[in-house]
């Protein structure tokens, strides 16, 4: 019987939730399954897993096939690499303790990494935050300062309008004066 090592669905629409499990490769995607090994929640930033690692590497000694997402997320909590200590253990390359060392310093260096992940995201929420209370402040000073604004915009139109009225005056005495120069023109001309 060819086991998987696979995700099995819950949750709601829209909401996945999924069981890490070891399940006969023939039976239905959220069917019947051998052993549940974990969870899987992807709706959290960043993700939650919560594996049995011992249960898993057995599982995997044994022949267990992990699907292609069930591969990725074993190699995130590190139990493809138990799994190829367990091999050089076997092989008397290094003993149990050795390789039960890089392991632990493997998982504390992988703890530190989503820490600095968890924190990065706290900052950079707490910046966006910040940034859109700046923003409200200044729509809200802007909402009781149009009133000041008003004020000086009509002393500045009225100025203008009066600088306007002046131009135009102006502009009129021109048009005469060069009117009455055309007419006597006219006049000096029909005279000779």
């Amino acid at each position: 019987m060819p086991v998987k090592i696979r995700l099995q669905r819950h949750g709601k629409k829209g909401k996945p939730f999924y069981w890490i499990v070891a399940a006969d490769a023939r039976s239905k995607r959220d069917g019947k399954y051998l052993e549940k090994l974990g969870t899987y929640d992807p709706n959290k930033n960043p993700a939650i897993i919560e594996l049995n690692i011992d249960g898993t590497v057995k599982w995997l000694q044994n022949g267990a096939q992990p699907t292609d997402t069930a591969r990725a997320i074993l190699s995130y909590k590190g139990v493809m690499l138990k799994r190829h200590l367990a091999g050089g253990v076997k092989k008397g390359a290094f003993t149990e303790e050795e390789a039960e060392k890089k392991f632990q310093d493997w998982l504390d260096e992988k703890a530190a990494k989503v820490d600095a992940k968890v924190d990065g995201l706290a900052k950079a929420k707490a910046d966006a935050e910040s940034k859109a209370l700046g923003a409200e402040k200044v729509v809200n000073e802007a909402r009781t300062a149009p009133v000041v604004v008003e004020e000086e915009v009509s002393e500045d139109v009225a100025t203008e309008e009066v600088a306007v009225e002046e131009e135009t005056t102006e502009s009129v005495a021109e048009e005469t004066k060069s009117e009455d120069a055309v007419e006597e023109v006219k006049a000096s001309n029909e005279e000779e």
